[in-house]
Parts: C-alpha cells; structure tokens; sequence
C-alpha cells in the first residue's frame, strides 16, 4: 500500500516543504504561548468576554490565540 498525500512521511517532504512547516508551526506556537501567558496574566477586567471561555477558544488553531490578541484584549486607557 502506496502513502496517500495525507500520510506522507517527512522524509517525503522536500527541503522547503519541511522549512516552510517548521516557519508556520513555530509561528502558531508562538501564537499560542503569546495568547496564553496573556491570558494568564490579564485581570478579568481587562478581557472582553468571560475569562475562561478564552481558554478553550485559543485551541482553534490559528483563529483562536490570533482573536483573543486582536479582539480579546481591552486596551488600557491611560
């Protein structure tokens, strides 16, 4: 039995295939530790929306961590 596409090894990959998905995974991770640590740290006051219904939101990869940046934050008023 032959791999489909789906189910390609990575040694199948090409050198800028391979490069190309380490670059967006670590951007997503990225992301998604951004999101989180903010999350974490941010008093409820500042958060739109319920605080723990952002937890599981930031999951939804990459929609999620890049929402909760984007619109999840309230910005100070200084």
């Amino acid at each position: 039995m032959t791999p489909t596409r789906s189910h390609r090894r990575w040694s199948e990959f090409s050198d800028r295939q391979r490069t190309v998905i380490l670059a967006l995974a670590s951007i997503e991770l990225s992301l998604t530790a951004t999101a989180a640590a903010d999350l974490w740290r941010r008093p409820a006051g500042q958060i739109r929306g319920r605080k723990p219904l952002w937890w599981p939101f930031l999951i939804v990869q990459p929609f999620g961590p890049i929402s909760y940046l984007v619109l999840g934050r309230r910005t100070s008023s200084r």
